[in-house]
């Protein structure tokens, strides 16, 4: 009950938040304008966000064979021979996870047992996209792709509640979805896009993280918006005030429209410089991308060889 009391004092807290737009604007502007680095440490970089990419497939024409295909991707996502020319073939250069819908889970937990890998499936669950599927049904969805072999949950907030100022509410959904997903990681998307404000953003941010969530994620990638530069400036900072005021590490992961290796590559930066060097790894940073891996991959191969390959030369698998 004190523990209740004490979050209920928390989220009072939150009521009094705001966040300063043009300061978030300002420092955004920074991000972008950034130069980002050349050569084998540009290859680096890019090898650090091939590690940290959710290889994502969420199409409504989603089958078996393009899941497998994907699989085999996430568990050699650079060419061999690529790999080997600047000697990081046998550093076991995997993608962090696969993430499929829920439907779809126990055949990428097929074709990765298969391939005696231990790449974590990812899963959307909780009426994703829009998260408007009654609570039953979307605790039942999440219980269902744990039992499919899920490690993974990407759970949808309720927007009705963060717009409308719901707070408690929305901490008590997401507790609940937390106590579905049992020993499965927890990423919960705030779907920036439709929350309004920055202010909204950041209290969302804290009720999400004080609910028990792993990571928090921009976006599903099926709004209008998804993650831009300035919404990850108040979800991070969000990050490190819970990590200052609780010591306890949450992750962040950006989604939707993030397409280039320079952008990724900025990416990283943001968080190398908001968070520091402990979240530049996959247990705390997330990629959320399904076509990203194809720019990496041809700017490693223009690395190695000093020609830009075609697509058909990357083939998924």
């Amino acid at each position: 009950l004190s523990c209740h009391k004490c979050c209920l004092r928390n989220l009072e807290l939150i009521s009094k938040v705001r966040v300063n737009t043009q300061a978030v604007l300002k420092r955004a502007q920074h991000i972008q304008g950034q130069k980002i680095p050349k050569k084998q440490w540009q290859a680096a970089w890019l090898l650090k966000a091939v590690t940290c990419i959710d290889l994502t497939t969420l199409a409504g024409d989603d089958t078996p064979s393009n899941v497998h295909r994907l699989c085999m991707k996430a568990i050699q996502p650079i060419r061999y021979d690529l790999l080997k020319k600047i000697d990081m073939h046998s550093k076991g250069i995997t993608t962090a996870a696969v993430c499929v819908y829920p439907s779809r889970v126990a055949d990428a937990v097929t074709s990765l047992k298969a391939a005696n890998s231990s790449l974590p499936v990812a899963s959307v669950a909780t009426g994703f996209p829009a998260g408007q599927t009654p609570l039953k049904t979307r605790l039942e969805e999440v219980r269902m792709a744990v039992a499919d072999g899920a490690t993974e949950i990407d759970i949808v907030i309720n927007r009705t509640l963060a717009l409308t100022g719901q707070w408690e509410a929305m901490y008590d959904e997401i507790c609940s979805f937390r106590e579905a997903c049992g020993d499965a990681h927890m990423k919960t998307i705030l779907a920036i896009g439709e929350l309004g404000t920055f202010t909204n953003v950041y209290k969302a941010s804290l009720v999400a993280m004080m609910a028990g969530s792993d990571f928090i994620k921009t976006s599903t990638g099926k709004e209008a918006v998804n993650a831009t530069y300035s919404v990850a400036i108040v979800m991070v900072r969000a990050i490190r005030d819970y990590f200052l005021r609780t010591g306890h590490k949450v992750g962040f992961k950006p989604a939707g429209g993030i397409r280039t290796a320079q952008e990724s590559l900025l990416w990283l930066t943001l968080i190398k410089e908001e968070l520091g060097n402990d979240w530049l790894c996959p247990l705390l940073f997330r990629l959320g991308a399904s076509s990203l891996l194809a720019d990496i991959e041809r700017q490693i191969y223009h690395h190695v060889t000093g020609q830009y390959a075609a697509y058909h030369e990357l083939p998924m698998a």
